[in-house]
């Protein structure tokens, strides 16, 4: 009787420890799984968030741009703007065709550093983006989400700097919240 009940035992320990080897392989593989999904849709997913971030760090600072004898594509954009985000893998493509040719500055309209080329452009609609020829001369504007070959088609007008101004707004464009940080009250003076 013994032996039986010795027997029961072992095989019972026997299938605890398959259960458990079985449980930790099914765990180590979903783990495996996970993090291979988001290496791979990450890349995908956060992308466009990761270029919008990226885009002061790659700017061309705008005094520089203005005086340096070169055609210049001034985007104003917010990383909250999902127009933009959606926008951000074209416009980085642009940036490294053209970079050579072209200074990109990118200006994120929250940050109230640069209040004062808001204001010049008139920029109440992200994304905007302004071309100026070689001289600093308005080109051409456009307002909102746009295609591929209009911006390519836009920046070849840098080449051409006898084309009238020209303005495309598209219905997709984010709204700028008013800011309200800038303005002054009898009060706010103490």
């Amino acid at each position: 009787m013994f032996v039986v009940q010795d027997n029961l035992m072992v095989q019972s320990e026997s299938r605890k420890q398959i259960v458990n080897i079985n449980l930790k392989a099914i765990l180590v593989l979903t783990i495996s799984i996970v993090v291979v999904s988001l290496l791979l849709l990450g890349n995908f997913f956060f992308k466009s968030t990761y270029l919008l971030k990226s885009f002061g760090e790659l700017s061309v600072d705008p005094e520089i741009a203005f005086t340096n004898n070169k055609p210049t594509f001034l985007e104003f954009y917010a990383e909250w703007c999902e127009v933009c985000k959606e926008m951000a893998p074209k416009v980085s493509a642009l940036k490294d065709e053209y970079e050579k040719d072209i200074n990109f500055v990118f200006l994120n309209v929250d940050n109230q550093k640069w209040g004062n080329y808001i204001q010049k452009f008139a920029v109440n609609g992200i994304p905007q983006v302004n071309l100026f020829d070689k001289n600093g001369n308005l080109i051409s504007t456009f307002i909102g989400k746009q295609d591929e070959i209009k911006i390519k088609e836009l920046i070849d007008t840098l080449k051409n700097e006898e084309k009238p101004y020209r303005e495309i707004i598209n219905a997709e464009f984010s709204i700028i919240p008013e800011n309200k940080n800038n303005e002054v009250s009898p009060r706010s003076h103490g």
